[in-house]
């Protein structure tokens, strides 16, 4: 460890030399009469403080809240849940047409971009002045107070998703600045033979602090529910944040600078950006691996800031579904994470690195064969419309006799269900009457699985327009107008179990409702009467395949393994989140710890400025490549594309000598403090 963390009394009063935790550069004589060579001097050859070490993993642990938490699991399908209900499936900016998930991914493209801009100045500021941990701190409170403002999105009633995504976009930007001069930290934190476990294991405290915090959420999403509950939880993400970073800050001190400079513009700090990108024969090794970087953790990166967004989106992968995969994905990676150190000691770095990254490949292909099961029973569609022979305003489902009384109420009144005769009216002779005289209608009622009907009265001519379609069936359709907004909703009913039932409708308007959906992303199952079985699937309801660019790999994968298998869509994507868990935490820990090796630690901000340029530029180009991609032709097309940049970046892997890199920053430390290796 460079430095002795504040509260940790000198070396010298346990006995040890004085010089064990002096700076590294001693006098070159000095270092002859112990026997300490050259090579080792230079290389960072200075045992870990484990204070410290566990004061740095403890900032992964508090961030994690806002990767898993937010970004994943809960406000994903919270976004997607209020745009769809405000636009439907797609809103138009200027005279694009963009679906949800589109948008989001231009919205994590432009937190990203200006990360990227600033990131490789700021690190050559920070190898410069004694700023990484201020830095650090300053971009923490604006990303978890961003985080925490999130949930106020009802301030801006009509428009929440709108909130969402600006107070989204300037999380992000705090997230990754302050992931700048975090893993600028990393080089002073021990020696190259600990950076795979200290990196691994920070990741590690991420994946239990993130998913403590989500199994939190997760029960009370569950055991509460409700709008209130979903903000109070992307609220505390930002808590979360501030309250375990406050460990970093008190535990990881500032790095000693050397050679100071008392002050430096971002004028300056450009020109010697563009100075270093002059010196890449010098650094070639490293160039070439931050090249193979930006490529695989582009597709890393875009995997895990899209899969829930995608999940919910195309998939239909309810909030409960998202949250499980994620918490699995959480506690499944930790372990991984320790596993990865032993496998890189067994390995070595690079292999163990490139091990996981074809493992990432294989994902994101198997990724393009999830597909929702079609829809093969009647309780599974959005608009249940049952048969009701009697017309006594409930479906025979629910009323076995039929003699309008349902089911609960005839056990509360203590009569038989299953006996007509046998019921709890006060007037036989008028209920005899009324049964005697009924021919059959139907009884319409809204799935409480089904999506809103979109909140927005403009649609373009490309658009099914939902309230309009609501409007002409709203005597057959469970609907109301909203006092609020002016526009149809639908009605929902008590409980599940207590729907709102739409009575007295005839076959010929159950018909003309079936036929109006071929266009929509709803659904609707007839049960008995004269339309008995009949369906309609529109174009955009998440099961319906077929008529994607590469819609028939997902088609013929349901028709061959998950069909037959019977594995819903919810443990198809846990599968997925099972395999994402096992590769997070080897190629995140070990990407970041193999950049280390190969860092000059007397300019690990600025290089690490580059790390984070070329990794925020990637995850500019993996969300705009998916979002382009996604409204060109659709999202699994964007998704094959994510693939093929983390394929790109395992192939440049092999042009990667860990060895000369290591030497490169060796010599390079060893210029920058004026000794000489000859």
């Amino acid at each position: 460890m460079p430095w002795a963390p504040r509260g940790v009394s000198s070396p010298i009063m346990h006995g040890r030399s004085p010089f064990s935790a002096a700076p590294m550069l001693k006098p070159l004589f000095f270092h002859r009469t112990v026997g300490i060579t050259m090579s080792e001097l230079v290389e960072l050859d200075r045992a870990s403080d484990p204070q410290a070490v566990k004061g740095y993993a403890f900032y992964d642990w508090g961030k994690s809240a806002f990767e898993t938490s937010v970004t994943v699991a809960i406000l994903p399908a919270w976004y997607a849940y209020l745009f769809l209900e405000a636009n439907g499936l797609t809103t138009t900016l200027g005279s694009i047409e963009m679906t949800g998930d589109a948008l989001w991914s231009y919205a994590v493209a432009a937190a990203a971009l200006v990360v990227a801009v600033l990131s490789p100045a700021f690190g050559v500021v920070a190898d410069k002045r004694p700023i990484k941990m201020w830095w650090l701190r300053t971009l923490t409170y604006i990303g978890a107070g961003a985080t925490f403002l999130i949930g106020f999105d009802f301030l801006l009633g009509g428009s929440e998703w709108v909130w969402l995504m600006v107070f989204f976009i300037l999380a992000n930007v705090g997230l990754n600045g302050a992931g700048v001069f975090y893993n600028a930290l990393l080089p002073h934190m021990g020696t190259d033979d600990e950076m795979d476990d200290i990196s691994n294991r920070a990741f590690a405290y991420g994946y239990i602090g993130g998913g403590i915090l989500l199994l939190v959420h997760f029960i009370l999403v569950l055991g509460v529910g409700g709008d209130f509950v979903i903000r109070m939880c992307l609220a505390s993400a930002g808590v979360w944040w501030y309250g375990f970073a406050l460990l970093t800050f008190k535990y990881v001190p500032e790095p000693p600078i050397e050679g100071e400079e008392e002050y430096i513009d971002l004028k300056s700090a450009y020109k010697q950006v563009f100075q270093t990108l002059k010196e890449v024969s010098k650094f070639r090794t490293l160039f070439i691996y931050m090249l193979a970087y930006f490529f695989f953790i582009d597709g890393i990166n875009s995997v895990t800031a899209l899969g829930g967004v995608f999940g919910a989106t195309v998939l239909g992968i309810s909030t409960t579904e998202l949250m499980i995969t994620i918490l699995a994905i959480q506690f499944v990676a930790w372990p991984s994470a320790l596993y990865f150190t032993k496998l890189s000691a067994k390995w070595g770095t690079k292999q163990a690195l490139t091990f996981s990254l074809v493992g990432w490949v294989i994902l994101c292909f198997a990724a393009l064969a999830f597909a929702p099961l079609a829809l093969d029973s009647h309780e599974q569609y959005d608009v249940l419309v049952e048969w009701d022979y009697n017309d006594d305003g409930t479906p025979d489902s629910e009323n076995w006799d039929g003699d309008w009384f349902t089911n609960d109420e005839e056990a509360a009144a203590g009569t038989d269900p299953l006996d007509y005769n046998d019921n709890p009216s006060d007037l036989p002779q008028t209920w005899l009457q009324q049964r005697l005289s009924s021919s059959g209608s139907y009884v319409v009622y809204v799935n409480w699985n089904a999506h809103e009907i979109a909140q927005k009265a403009d649609f373009s001519d490309t658009q099914f327009d939902e309230q309009g379609w609501a409007t002409t069936f709203s005597a057959t359709l469970p609907v109301e107008i909203d006092n609020r907004s002016g526009l149809y909703g639908w009605t929902w009913g008590e409980a599940e179990n207590e729907p709102h039932f739409v009575s007295g409708v005839s076959a010929e308007q159950v018909q003309s409702l079936l036929d109006s959906m071929a266009g929509s992303r709803f659904s609707a199952s007839v049960a008995g009467g004269p339309l008995d079985s009949s369906s309609a699937l529109g174009i955009d309801h998440p099961t319906n395949l077929g008529d994607g660019p590469i819609d028939v790999i997902p088609d013929t994968a349901r028709k061959v393994v998950w069909g037959p298998l019977g594995l819903s869509v919810g443990l198809q994507f846990l599968l997925l989140g099972c395999g994402m868990g096992t590769l997070l935490g080897g190629s995140q820990g070990l990407s970041r710890s193999m950049f280390g090796q190969m860092v000059p630690e007397t300019r690990s901000a600025e290089f690490f400025g580059f790390f984070g340029f070329f990794g925020k530029v990637a995850a500019l180009i993996g969300p705009l490549l998916y979002a382009t991609l996604t409204v060109m032709y659709d999202s699994r097309v964007g998704v094959l594309s994510i693939s093929m940049l983390i394929l790109i970046g395992a192939y440049m892997m092999r042009m990667v000598d860990v060895e000369d890199g290591r030497a490169a920053a060796r010599a390079e430390d060893a210029r920058n403090r004026g000794i000489s290796l000859d």
